[in-house]
């Protein structure tokens, strides 16, 4: 009966869509009116509002849309939408203060004697405002205002022209910072929590094991992720659309003219084009760049933007006047003061501890004012101009506003949907479709394309992607990134911008075209595009290192980077030093082999005895490597064979699960109608025959799987255990081995902190003799602390201890020396074998280390050097089938 609702839910938003009711309030609005609707039927039919419900009532699903926005977006760990009013400012005080006109002149002339150059220099244009800007409409009004008539002019091709116009406004879309992607990122982080959930729950029903792999997890995307990952993709997209237009240049040279420039290439003439280009791409270095290099969250990038576009804005608004440079200037002077104080003096005031840290606060402080004083001055001028910043404001608080009431509608749509079970339908209707993952995958695909056709992009985002997200992460056959799904959705719905009827970057257009423009010729020009941009994102999905590579990359090089022993990074580390073994096997052995052939007289026995074992795990290793790569062998080989019965019995039990979940809320319902007043017997029969049905399915079902199976599957996970286990065994022997050469340096490395110690140890008897017996005990408690600290120092350490507590016992004295004249012998030997050592062994040692440390030795450094960083990046970038673990 749910599905009535269901469908009446749907009914109620398509109807209120259509009928142009502001989304706004459509989404809300038919969340509760759907829910009011089952209540009453429920409570006028079946005496209990919460029977047409799944697993709650009215009140809880209805109160679960506010309850789910206020958890994500007033929490303070999850503070990710507050970058969007501040790009949003950001992007509207450029264009208003005619930065982007600016550009678009400059960029004609250079590019226009090309062919097809002037649509090339529009989207050279529209890829630099969407790196600055990101809002659609004003890209697309601004290049439609200032282009097109340029264009015609040049007799282009109306629909070449309209085409190339709308596309490139869209590249804000996909190209950082992007609003759509700050909301995908948001809503994948939670999708991506229910994910790893369901995997997890997935793995120990199959598995039995309560413990998934660390390196099964799903990962998630954080905003700045998202605008990495989305990076490369679009300017594959702004490569595809040049390619396009210069091509059809070439083929067609009528559609796109080359235009001549009537002035001289002169100094003036760059030196123009440079100070129009300086100002969006400064900006861009500051808020992407600051992203990427991990300098700023994408919040405090966008403070630096917004603060940014204000500054240069003031700078347009009062060009060619008198000291309009100034407040930018004065702006720049302080941030390279701060940037300079910061280098040379510890700004952190907690940490102030003597005068000059004083004196490198204050001047940070008076470097602020200045800052202050510019960035004031740049908004009076703002607010002093036609009214400039006020105009931007209300316009950033009309977007936002809008962008976050939908986001509350659409929590409110999504709990309905989930109340009426829609969710566990879309569950069961893309697990249940053959093909795996990819088949999924281009069926919400197409469904979002063509949802663009009617919906806004934001719609789309926050309906759409917490419903069929978790299920796609959540599947381990491709077991992709949150990042990757996200920018896939991402690219997918740019094309709802460029899509009839509603595509809103035509009707942006059709507003400031000519009237002699067809509307008709809008929408042909913008059919290339969708295709270009349908081939970004099969290129996109068909290599997704574009969009994995550079976050990972960015994270393994970050500070906050995991050490090289994190459970993730194993397998990518493995495979890169497997082929480095083979190349390196010999120079690693002879420097085993030389180290072992060093006098190791001057160490202790049992010191020495570890070394050696140490060699001989070392020489191992490489034995192990060979272990690893024929248990691998085997798998692959095996799995070859194995993979499609493991398919076709997983989809079979799959089914029999989801018979299982309807027998069950079958049954429920019996005991519902049992203690119903009064008892509806036909009813109860019916539910009845409907369990025996499903039961007689799920038989059917369990007679279909191999008899095969069982031993298969077995044979499968032995062979996968080998290679888990010959992988922990290579564990093991290298940071066993190392571990003790790392234990044996530090040894000798540490023989100037024993030596510094000698003084005081020697002057224990002193203390010992005429030091009241607390003070004397706290000596020694001192020294035991210090040589804590020192490698190896438990023979001189031991007999202090006694000795403290002979002290602590009866105070004997007699005792407390005598332990403590050992203590000094072991200390003599102590120094000697570690003098000694130091001489003889540990040059040998250091050699080794230098040929070990990124191989033998890589899982106990503290972290991974770039090189490694770019190897296992490009490794965690690909997606990795683990399907066959489950």
């Amino acid at each position: 009966m749910e599905v009535w609702f269901l469908i009446l839910l749907l009914v109620l938003m398509v109807g209120a869509l259509a009928s142009g009711f502001p989304v706004a309030f459509a989404l809300p609005g038919a969340a509760i009116l759907s829910i009011g609707i089952a209540a009453l039927c429920g409570w006028l039919f079946m005496d209990n509002a919460d029977a047409f419900f799944i697993h709650g009532g009215p009140n809880e699903w209805l109160s679960a849309g506010v309850t789910n926005f206020r958890s994500l977006y007033w929490v303070v760990e999850r503070d990710t939408l507050i970058a969007i009013p501040l790009f949003v400012f950001m992007g509207i005080m450029l264009q208003r203060s005619r930065i982007a006109e600016d550009l678009l002149v400059a960029m004609a002339r250079l590019f226009g004697p090309v062919p097809g150059g002037l649509g090339i220099s529009v989207v050279f244009v529209g890829a630099l405002l969407a790196a600055t800007t990101g809002i659609v409409g004003a890209t697309v009004i601004a290049m439609g205002l200032i282009s097109l008539p340029a264009m015609q002019r040049n007799n282009y091709s109306q629909s070449l022209a309209c085409g190339t116009i709308c596309a490139s406004g869209t590249l804000g879309q996909i190209i950082p910072p992007s609003i759509v992607l700050i909301i995908l990122a948001d809503q994948l982080s939670s999708a991506a929590d229910q994910a790893n959930t369901a995997r997890k729950a997935e793995y120990r029903e199959v598995t039995g094991e309560f413990a998934m792999p660390a390196d099964f997890d799903v990962v998630s995307a954080s905003a700045g992720d998202m605008f990495m990952g989305a990076l490369a993709p679009g300017l594959i997209l702004v490569g595809l659309y040049m390619l396009y237009i210069f091509v059809t240049a070439l083929i067609n040279p009528r559609k796109a003219p080359p235009v001549a420039y009537d002035g001289a290439y002169d100094r003036r003439f760059f030196l123009d084009v440079a100070l129009a280009l300086a100002p969006p791409l400064v900006l861009i270095f500051i808020v992407l760049g600051s992203i990427l290099l991990g300098v700023a969250t994408v919040n405090q990038a966008g403070a630096v933007g917004a603060v940014g576009a204000l500054l240069m804005g003031s700078y347009r608004l009062y060009q060619g006047q008198k000291r309009a440079f100034l407040p930018a200037l004065l702006a720049l002077i302080a941030v390279a003061a701060l940037a300079l104080l910061g280098s040379q003096f510890d700004l952190n005031i907690r940490t102030i501890e003597s005068a000059q840290d004083r004196v490198g606060i204050t001047l940070a402080l008076l470097a602020v004012c200045l800052l202050l004083v510019a960035v004031l001055w740049a908004i009076k001028r703002a607010w002093q101009t036609d009214n400039i910043l006020h105009e931007v404001m209300l316009e950033t608080a009309r977007t936002t506003s809008m962008v976050f009431i939908i986001l509350i509608g659409a929590a409110m749509l999504t709990s309905a949907f989930r109340g009426f079970g829609g969710e566990e339908l879309v569950k069961h209707y893309l697990t249940g479709l053959p093909g795996g993952f990819w088949t999924q995958f281009i069926v919400v695909m197409l469904v979002i394309f063509v949802l663009g056709f009617f919906l806004d992009f934001i719609e789309i985002a926050v309906v759409v992607v917490p419903i069929v997200a978790p299920i796609l992460l959540a599947n381990p056959e491709a077991n992709v990134t949150a990042v990757w799904l996200g920018v896939m959705v991402g690219l997918n719905i740019q094309t709802s911008f460029l899509t009839p009827p509603f595509g809103f970057a035509l009707f942006y257009l059709r507003g400031v075209a000519s009237k002699l423009i067809d509307t008709l010729q809008i929408y042909k020009g913008a059919v290339a595009f969708i295709v270009l941009q349908l081939a970004g994102l099969v290129i996109a999905a068909g290599f997704p290192s574009l969009v994995n590579y550079l976050p990972t990359r960015a994270y393994l090089t970050s500070d906050s980077a995991p050490p090289p022993n994190n459970p993730r990074l194993q397998l990518c580390i493995e495979d890169m030093l497997i082929p480095q073994y083979a190349q390196q096997k010999d120079s690693i052995l002879k420097a085993i082999d030389e180290l072992a052939a060093t006098r190791h007289e001057p160490v202790p026995d049992a010191v020495r005895r570890s070394l050696m074992e140490a060699y001989g795990d070392m020489r191992r290793v490489f034995a192990q490597i060979e272990k690893i790569e024929q248990a691998q062998r085997d798998l692959a080989a095996y799995a070859e064979d194995y993979r499609p019965l493991q398919r076709s019995v997983r989809a079979l039990q799959a089914h029999m699960r989801r018979l299982d979940d309807e027998i069950e809320e079958l049954q429920q319902a019996i005991q519902d109608e049992v203690y119903a007043q009064p008892p509806q017997p036909q009813r109860i029969a019916a539910y009845e025959s409907g369990v025996d049905a499903l039961r007689s399915q799920k038989l059917a079902l369990q007679r279909q799987i191999p008899g095969e199976w069982q031993d298969r599957h077995a044979q499968y996970r032995r062979l996968a255990e080998a290679e888990r286990q010959a992988r922990l065994q290579y564990r093991r022997l290298v940071d066993d081995s190392y571990q003790i050469l790392r234990d044996v340096r530090a040894m000798f490395t540490d023989t100037p902190k024993l030596q510094a110690l000698a003084d005081d140890i020697r002057a224990t008897d002193s203390v010992i003799r005429h030091q009241p017996v607390e003070a004397a005990m706290q000596h020694l408690k001192s020294l035991e602390s210090a040589l804590d600290d020192i490698g190896h120092a438990s023979p001189v350490k031991s007999p202090l201890s006694r000795a403290r507590r002979a002290l602590k016992r009866g105070q004997d004295v007699d005792r407390a020396l005598g332990d403590w004249r050992q203590a000094l012998a072991a200390l003599d030997q102590e120094l000697d074998w570690r003098r000694r050592g130091q001489a003889e062994l540990l040059p040998a040692l250091e050699r080794l280390d230098g040929r070990i440390r990124n191989n033998i030795g890589l899982r106990m450094q503290p972290g991974l050097d770039p090189e490694q960083a770019r190897s296992i990046a490009a490794c965690q970038a690909r997606h990795r089938d683990i399907s066959l673990n489950f």
